[in-house]
């Protein structure tokens, strides 16, 4: 399964980026006019707020930056449509050349709840989700979508939003069928002692309990911990060859770290990253290049993706032509 950039440029997505020129002509035009209107109804106000009652000082600045923020985001509001129906179209087209399907709008499913349930994300205070990549890659469903997980800190004036999560959330029916629950995480996430004694015996998550399952090969045990109700089931799972695919996983994006549930026939990956798919601009000038990097950002991690739900325990590294990919 491979896409040809060359061939999506040079077909309907080419065709299709070239009438957006005058969108984005017309959206930079409109963006100026409401920066100007902005300044000119700004000016008269803020000369009125600094030379006329006595507000105080931080009052006064408190709403001229308040006004200013909002007329600047006022005016780049058009500018912003603009990268995201490119955005839409450019992704679109990638995600039509692999046989699935994209939205740039996500309402989690039950997977998000599962990965919250057992602790593949963190608590949060305020979330947002975007860049759905979903349908049936070689034969798995498929869906994987961005999380921005956000948590309130600090008190009083110091209270400030703090990013706890920025990365993936990757589900699939899984290749081989299976009954356990199985957790996957870095080793060291559960420790004894406030996180200061050695890896719990079991952790519980709503009452249910995951027992530490042993793993004969050192290599696995040093980066990976597994927690599973079926120790045998979770050892056909999951066995040493995978650190090799999830650390790939993980570099595939600038990942800092992957967790994974097994649970119900499905994997739930979530790896946290940087922002990704981000292929909307308004120089024409870097569609292709834009588009070419999304490609490749989804096909490493379809790819990876695959190569960790395999169907056949023998069969560890897909091939190059079985692997999505970039020609």
């Amino acid at each position: 399964m491979r896409t040809n950039i060359d061939t999506l440029m040079q077909g309907p997505l080419g065709a299709w980026l070239s009438e957006q020129t005058e969108m984005r002509a017309a959206a930079k035009e409109k963006a100026r006019s409401r920066w100007v209107w902005g300044a000119a109804i700004l000016m008269p106000l803020l000369a009125f707020l600094w030379f006329g009652p006595d507000l105080g000082p931080n009052f006064k600045m408190f709403l001229a930056l308040g006004g200013v923020m909002a007329a600047g985001i006022w005016g780049y509001q058009p500018i912003a449509d603009a990268k995201k129906a490119i955005k839409i179209g450019i992704n679109s087209a990638i995600a039509t050349s692999f046989g699935i399907s994209y939205e740039h709008d996500v309402e989690p499913g039950d997977e998000f709840e599962t990965a919250r349930t057992y602790g593949l994300v963190p608590g949060f205070d305020r979330s947002g989700f975007e860049d759905r990549w979903h349908g049936m890659l070689e034969g798995h469903a498929f869906d994987l979508y961005e999380a921005h997980l956000e948590e309130r800190r600090g008190s009083g004036k110091n209270q400030r939003w703090v990013t706890v999560f920025r990365g993936v959330i990757i589900r699939m029916g899984f290749g081989r069928p299976f009954h356990s629950t199985t957790l996957l995480q870095r080793a060291g996430a559960h420790r004894k002692w406030l996180g200061l004694g050695g890896i719990k015996d079991s952790v519980s998550f709503r009452g249910h309990r995951l027992d530490r399952v042993d793993q004969v090969h050192p290599a696995f045990a040093e980066v990976f911990g597994l927690f599973s109700d079926d120790q045998v089931e979770a050892r056909v799972l999951v066995h040493p060859s995978y650190v090799e695919h999830l650390l790939a996983l993980e570099s595939a994006f600038g990942a800092t770290e992957l967790r994974a549930l097994f649970s119900r026939g499905e994997v739930i990956i979530a790896a946290e990253g940087r922002n990704m798919f981000e292929s909307g601009a308004m120089d024409a000038s870097t569609d292709r290049a834009r588009a070419e990097e999304a490609a490749q950002q989804f096909a490493a991690i379809a790819g990876l993706a695959l190569a960790i739900n395999q169907n056949e325990r023998g069969r560890v590294r897909p091939s190059d032509d079985q692997m999505p990919g970039v020609a």
